[in-house]
């Protein structure tokens, strides 16, 4: 494997936790307080654990993984188990869990979002040192996060109804501030969060919530990777995978080709144009996922999702090839032919299967994933 070539990848997993008949019950305090590595969101029925960068796939699964089962041996002693999907199928979402009620920001987020808020994901962290490419990188991934929002959609259930959206999720995550313009570079990217902070449109750095963003150990003003934010909660380590390695292929090919893939350099849109093209790619895949029809950001092209990401594949299956990476790829085929977790949650649910069931199901497949062995998630 050509891991000193890779880039560094890291991993934020949010997790639900609930009873073996798919109900949210809320502990994440308990974990956090008993269990190293474990942190709380604001509502206590979803907690998050924090992957070490990794650049090697192969050592990757067990990094996912080895938290998950630490958390459900501990769960399996309360008569409790984690829960699949990016919402609260069953719900309930009309009312506000607090996990650390004494918190200020915390008490800010339920007073201006609500359950809003109360959603698992994946965010997918990529190591990028050098400024030029990180910001190319932010802007390309922009423009094209909805296709990675097609591979994992996985919330189109809550509170026990189906929701006619495969990421009911992002459809009702507050993106904030409203309006996130492209970065031109650094230096815009300092002077635009200073500017949320000073008007209050950012309480605070962390305050920016879009499907993708610069990251780092001081923003705005130490960054050191892209962090992708628009992916539902992937829980087999198969799909994230090969998903991470089409996210990590596509900016190693950006490295190399700044001028075709960077949009400020190659789109007949301007940079206003792209971010709003950009949102209104993720809206309508946050409702039809794979099936949708968007717009592509080179010149305004309507594609349909599923034809962009075969172009794409296509584009990076010699890079693939090269890097010894095209075996890590292949679990994206089976998705792109039989749809995504939400697509088939969705189809069996057409088909008379209740959503508790659905969730049962997905309880046992998670229980499956956590038996898979470093390593065997990218040998297929």
């Amino acid at each position: 494997m050509t891991a000193h070539i890779l880039l560094l990848k890291g991993f934020e997993v949010e997790l639900f936790t609930g009873r073996t008949n798919g109900a949210n019950v809320g502990v994440s305090q308990d974990v956090a307080r008993e269990l190293p590595g474990f942190v709380t969101e604001p509502d206590c029925r979803n907690l998050e654990y924090v992957t070490e960068p990794i650049r090697d796939y192969t050592e990757l699964p067990e990094a996912l993984l080895a938290p998950r089962r630490t958390l459900r041996h501990w769960l399996l002693a309360r008569g409790l188990t984690l829960l699949p999907g990016s919402t609260m199928s069953l719900g309930d979402s009309n009312r506000f869990e607090r996990s650390d009620p004494g918190n200020a920001y915390h008490s800010l987020i339920e007073q201006l979002y609500g359950t809003r808020v109360v959603t698992a994901s994946i965010h997918i962290n990529l190591g990028i040192t050098d400024l030029d490419w990180l910001f190319a990188a932010v802007r390309l991934v922009r423009c094209e996060a909805a296709l990675l929002l097609a591979l994992s959609a996985s919330s189109p259930f809550l509170d026990g109804s189906s929701t006619s959206n495969h990421s009911q999720r992002w459809r009702q995550f507050p993106l904030t501030p409203p309006a996130v313009p492209l970065f031109r570079d650094h230096e815009h990217y300092i002077h635009w969060v200073e500017e949320q902070l000073a008007t209050g449109a950012m309480r605070n750095e962390r305050h920016l919530w879009t499907s993708v963003r610069p990251n780092g150990p001081r923003r705005p003003y130490d960054l050191n990777r892209l962090e992708l934010r628009i992916c539902d909660l992937v829980t087999n380590p198969h799909e994230l995978l090969a998903i991470t390695c089409l996210l990590e292929l596509r900016l190693l090919a950006l490295r190399d080709n700044m001028e075709t893939l960077d949009p400020l350099c190659s789109s007949s849109f301007s940079a206003d144009e792209l971010a709003q093209l950009a949102d209104s790619n993720d809206d309508a895949v946050a409702q039809s996922s794979l099936n949708a029809e968007l717009r592509h950001w080179q010149d305004g092209r309507a594609i349909s999702c599923r034809a962009w990401l075969v172009e794409l594949l296509d584009q990076l299956a010699p890079l693939a090839e090269s890097l010894q990476l095209s075996a890590c790829l292949k679990p994206l085929d089976a998705l792109l032919a039989n749809g995504n977790q939400a697509m088939r949650w969705e189809a069996a649910h057409g088909q008379g299967q209740s959503i508790k069931d659905l969730l049962q199901e997905g309880i046992q497949r998670m229980q499956q994933e956590e038996r898979i062995s470093t390593g065997e998630a990218c040998l297929g």
